[in-house]
Order: structure tokens, then C-alpha cells, then sequence
């Protein structure tokens, strides 16, 4: 059932602030950002027949800076959507992921899961999230285009949040929006998340990927490969960084090479992370193509905000899904699945809190998204954190990759771990142990 038409006698939350507005401005709920984050919760909405806007700050399709490769955690989020994945639609399957440093080269497969599909995914994000912001417009969600949120409207009285201003299109024309609830999916910087008061968490790992585009022969590789000794060669001595350097071929004759880094570098703000790609691309082997002259692109950088970085992810009326709430995963830098994942999981709550008879249960239902996200990934991320404080010392570092990459069973845990790929019930050994060290770790 659609609700486009029931949202003018059902005020749940109160009455809206009166502004100038558009003529069909007024919604169930407003998702700000169509990436991966937003458009998946404009998705699940509309699809369970709630009147959703969602405003795009660009327009499609768009650059973006990733590495491009999606893990099954994203692959089971795409087909949860109905995305056609098959290599007719432009996607490149891989097998698994190939693991490079001390000396060593591992190749592992992903894991065969009842609860994940036992392949990844490459495809590039200047027409990813144009797929993704479609298929919520198919489902019934409203897009604009070319809306740049200016900031949130709240009510006086209450502190709620019960819209956002806008500008809209070439022109820049001054808008407004109104909804009872209000989704904040604009990433990392989160204007409207810090314009309601809810500042980023120094206490939280915080990374950078920096990535450019090669012509390349390694182009139609079917594993993603990550070197974990990723060395800045520029000085007079080498020296080990907290992080990881990236070769994902994109089947179209380019490879997307790129490095993530973590903050726990002593000169981390000083580094300039463009040089030290360019550095390590020129330690490659001649023939793979990782020259300048082969570059189809500059090479750009983004913030990676990790393990809950900004909370709390629910208050006054506005909901946080991915970069916005700090979901990205500190063990692989990973974003787009717990993008994806949070804005299901956001979906699902705002339905149920709609079906609620009164304010005080709708909104009790809605308090419960913080809880869900920290029971999901609370313990599993107080793991990563500890995790990305030992390999910012160079010694453990070095020790893990010699050692460690020699031993297939080892590293098939490891690989589990990092990419958080485990059956919740009747699995392996693996799967228990990691499943119970998520589980008794402190859900911060």
C-alpha cells in the first residue's frame, strides 16, 4: 500500500514547521544522500509502502572514490534489492581474495556460507550507486537530483528534526522539505548530522583509501589482491605503514590500485597519501602497467569513518546509516556492505515505528535502531579496534605477515575474521569462535 496519500492526515510526530514548500514536498520520511547507504534505505521503504524522498547532492552518474571490490556481504545486499549482478549487466565476479606479503602469496577463496554467497563482486562507482538509486526509484522512492541539503528544520518545541532546506538544481533554488523522520546517509562529513549536534568520536579509528586507475594485462584477474605490507620507500629508509595497499582488476582492460591506511601513524596527518601511492605503484613489476603514463585517471582520496565513530545512530527524529554513523568495518576498511546493511536494518525499524498506534510507541520502536546496530556489529567492531592498535606497531606487523601467510588453515580464519564472513548458526569451528568473541566483546 502506497502511503503518498495518507501522509497529509498522519502527523505521528507532531506538526511540521510551515515554510514556503514544493508543491509534492512532503514525505513519510527523507533519506539525504543516494549512495549505497541511502538508497538502500529508500529501497526497503518504499517497497514497504512508505512515501519517501531521497535527495541526491549531484547528479548521476557520479565519481566516487572505493576500491571497487564488493565482498558477498554486498553481493547478498545487491541481490536483496533485486540488482541484476550477472556479467551481461557489466559485473565481474571474483573467487575470492589473494594474500600478498613476508615473501608470501596465499589465494583463498571465499568461504561457502549458508548465510553469504561464496563470491564477490567488482564494478565501478561512477555507475554503481546510479544502480542502486534506480532501483529505490522503481520501488516508489522520489529522487532528486542536483539537492544539495542545506540543513535540517527543527521544531522549536521539541527539538525534533521535521525536515531539511535545500537548494535544488542548475539554478540553486531554495527549497524545503518536510517529514516526521529524517535519514541522514551524506557520509563522512555529515552536515546534518553535525548541524544536529552529533560530533565524530576521536576515541574511533579513522582511515584513508587513496586510488587511481590503470590500463593494465592484470586487468581480468578473478581474485582481489591485498598486500599487506604496505611500505613507504620514499625516504632513505623503508618503513612499514598501518594498512594496506589494494590490485582489483575491473575486467575492462584497468585496474583499480589503491592503499588504505589507518590513523594510527604517528605522522599520519602529515603523510601526503597521493606520493606514497605513487611510490609504491612504482615498486611494481614493470610489466603489470602501474606507470604514469598508463594512469586513466587522477588519483583521489576520501575518509574511511570506522566502528561507530559518530552516536548516537538514532535521536530527535533522525536516523544515521553508513559513513554518517561511522559504520565502516576497522579490520578491511570495508563500507558498502554495512552501508547497505544499515539502511535494511534502518528500513525495517522506521516501518515497524509507522504501524505504532501512539508517539510514545512509535518512538519507542525507534530507539531501538542503536540497539540493533550495537547487538549486529557492536562487539565484532570493539574486536577491530583492538585489532587496528597491535598492527600499528611495525614489529607485530612484519611477525604476522612472514608467519602467519604460511599457514593456509591460519589465514582461512583470518580471512573470516577480516571480512567478517561466518554462518550466525551451524557453522565450522571458525565460525564458533569468532561468533563468540563478537559475542562477549564490549558493544561500545
Amino acid at each position: 500500500m502506497s502511503s503518498a496519500g495518507r501522509h497529509a492526515d498522519f502527523e505521528p510526530w507532531g506538526d511540521p514547521v510551515v515554510t514556503e514548500p514544493l508543491a509534492d514536498n512532503t514525505a513519510d520520511v527523507i533519506v539525504v544522500g543516494a549512495g549505497p547507504a541511502g538508497s538502500t534505505t529508500a529501497y526497503h521503504l518504499a517497497r514497504s509502502g512508505l512515501d519517501v524522498l531521497l535527495l541526491e547532492k549531484t547528479e548521476f552518474p557520479r565519481e566516487k572514490v572505493c576500491g571497487d571490490g564488493l565482498t558477498p556481504r554486498a553481493v547478498k545486499q545487491l541481490v536483496a534489492m533485486g540488482i541484476d549482478i550477472s556479467e551481461e549487466a557489466g559485473w565481474l565476479r571474483n573467487k575470492g581474495l589473494r594474500i600478498i606479503g613476508g615473501g608470501n602469496r596465499l589465494q583463498l577463496d571465499w568461504p561457502d556460507l549458508a548465510s553469504f554467497p561464496n563470491y564477490g563482486l567488482v564494478r565501478k562507482r561512477d555507475d554503481f550507486d546510479e544502480q542502486l538509486a534506480r532501483q529505490a526509484q522503481k520501488a516508489g522512492a522520489r529522487l532528486y537530483e542536483r539537492c544539495n541539503v542545506s540543513g535540517p528544520i527543527v521544531d522549536d518545541r521539541t527539538g525534533r528534526i521535521t525536515g531539511v532546506t535545500a537548494k535544488l538544481g542548475v539554478e540553486k533554488r531554495e527549497v524545503t522539505f518536510h517529514a516526521p523522520l529524517v535519514v541522514a546517509a551524506d557520509g563522512n562529513s555529515t552536515r546534518l548530522s553535525l548541524a544536529m549536534g552529533l560530533h565524530r568520536r576521536e576515541d574511533r579509528p579513522m582511515g584513508v583509501a587513496v586510488r587511481t586507475y590503470f590500463e593494465s594485462p592484470r586487468h581480468d584477474d578473478d581474485y582481489l589482491e591485498s598486500w599487506l605490507e604496505l611500505w613507504d620507500r620514499r625516504g632513505s629508509e623503508k618503513r612499514l605503514l598501518p594498512g594496506y595497499g589494494w590490485i582489483f582488476g575491473m575486467g575492462d582492460g584497468t585496474s583499480n590500485v589503491g592503499l588504505g591506511v589507518l590513523n594510527t601513524s604517528a605522522d599520519f596527518k602529515e603523510l601526503d597519501w597521493r606520493e606514497v601511492l605513487k611510490a609504491w605503484c612504482a615498486s611494481m613489476p614493470e610489466e603489470w602497467g602501474y606507470t604514469p603514463e598508463n594512469m586513466t585517471g587522477p588519483i583521489r582520496g576520501a575518509a574511511l569513518p570506522m566502528a561507530f565513530n559518530r552516536q548516537p545512530h538514532y535521536t530527535k527524529g533522525l536516523l544515521l546509516v553508513g559513513d554518517a554513523g561511522g559504520l565502516v568495518n576497522p579490520f578491511n576498511g570495508e563500507g558498502i556492505a554495512y552501508a547497505m546493511e544499515s539502511g535494511q536494518i534502518a528500513a525495517d525499524v522506521v516501518v515497524q515505528a509507522f504501524a505504532r498506534a501512539t508517539p510514545a510507541q512509535r518512538e519507542l520502536a525507534l530507539r531501538n535502531y542503536p540497539r540493533i546496530l550495537k547487538d549486529t556489529y557492536g562487539g565484532y567492531y570493539t574486536l577491530g579496534r583492538a585489532f587496528v592498535k597491535i598492527i600499528a606497531n611495525q614489529k607485530v606487523m612484519q611477525i604476522g605477515t612472514q608467519r602467519g601467510l604460511t599457514h593456509p588453515v591460519m589465514m582461512k580464519f583470518v580471512l573470516k575474521l577480516l571480512a567478517n564472513l561466518t554462518d550466525p548458526t551451524g557453522g565450522d569451528a571458525m565460525d564458533r569462535v569468532i561468533n563468540a568473541l563478537s559475542k562477549v566483546a564490549p558493544k561500545a
